[in-house]
């Protein structure tokens, strides 16, 4: 790898987030990626080290390629795994992921964490959520504690290391080739609604997120950001615009129906996501504009139409 380039240290490489996220920071950093699932479409000048970051050879890692940036995507969301599973992997393999960025001098640190950490149905000033929102999306939501504790965690970093810019981005509704929760929502042929609710939603394509990460290691802002898309828009909307069908359950029969086809594994869409097609949770994003120059370039059409196409 060439000398004169910054290296970053990218978590969760072989992630469809990841791999995007890799082939667009290559062309200015040398990336250096830790997963323990393959990737074997890799660029020859993106380094891929299998590695479940738990594990002592993490430190190699650190050691070896002294990376001056890193940007934490490897969090797991599967909610099919054990909180067992889960709790070791989110919390304990970031604690150590934040040790070795403190040891070994890392300068930057970008953590990618979710605006559904406040939970649905949160409102703040002028119905929009800031980044001073506490977060809630544990409520009802057990799956998502690990997230709310990773994020602590980078948030405890920040202010602990004031001499590491450490950055957590909060982006809404994540949309394209990401095998995600709302991807795969709104890739049913037929879609699940609730009776009575057409809450407004906030989404963004995938792309535009790898912009935020990029312009957060390229500027020296630190600090908590909201990263918001093109705009919102009424569930009813974005179903009808990439071509769901719907289908308006009663919320007393769509929770068991749900839930029993959850255990029998015939359904991605587990009975807790619910509350995010009944309530609106729409988060505020100046912060991010101001500090990052962070703006959306896709619009919402082709966000929406990027769960199908990729593109």
């Amino acid at each position: 790898m060439g000398t004169s380039r910054k290296t970053v240290l990218l978590t969760g490489i072989a992630g469809s987030l990841g791999q995007l996220t890799a082939r667009i920071l290559h062309r200015s950093f040398n990336v250096v990626g830790v997963d323990r699932r393959p990737w074997t479409s890799r660029a020859k000048d993106i380094v891929h080290v299998r590695l479940d970051i738990r594990r002592k050879g993490l430190e190699n890692v650190f050691r070896k390629h002294r990376p001056e940036m890193v940007v934490h995507l490897g969090v797991m969301h599967d909610p099919r795994q054990s909180s067992a599973e889960h709790h070791t992997f989110n919390v304990v393999g970031t604690t150590r992921l934040l040790e070795h960025c403190h040891r070994y001098g890392v300068k930057k640190v970008v953590f990618l964490s979710s605006a559904n950490v406040y939970g649905p149905g949160g409102v703040g000033s002028h119905g929009f959520l800031t980044e001073e929102q506490p977060l809630l999306g544990a409520q009802h939501f057990p799956e998502l504690r690990d997230l709310i504790a990773v994020d602590m965690l980078a948030q405890g970093f920040l202010w602990k290391h004031p001499d590491i810019e450490t950055v957590v981005l909060r982006p809404v509704h994540i949309l394209g080739r990401v095998r995600n929760a709302p991807s795969n929502y709104l890739r049913l042929p037929t879609v699940p609604t609730l009776w009575g609710f057409d809450p407004m939603v906030q989404v963004i394509h995938e792309e535009d997120v790898v912009e935020s990460i990029r312009l957060a290691l390229q500027t020296s802002a630190r600090g908590v950001f909201n990263v918001v898309g093109p705009g919102a828009l009424p569930l009813s909307m974005a179903i009808d615009e990439v071509g769901g069908r719907r289908l308006s359950l009663p919320e007393p029969l769509a929770r068991p129906v749900l839930e029993r086809l959850w255990r029998l594994r015939l359904t991605s869409f587990p009975a807790p996501e619910l509350d995010h097609i009944k309530y609106s949770c729409l988060v505020d994003g100046h912060l991010a504009q101001d500090a990052l120059a962070f703006v959306a370039r896709r619009t919402l059409q082709d966000t929406l139409r990027a769960v199908h196409t990729g593109l």
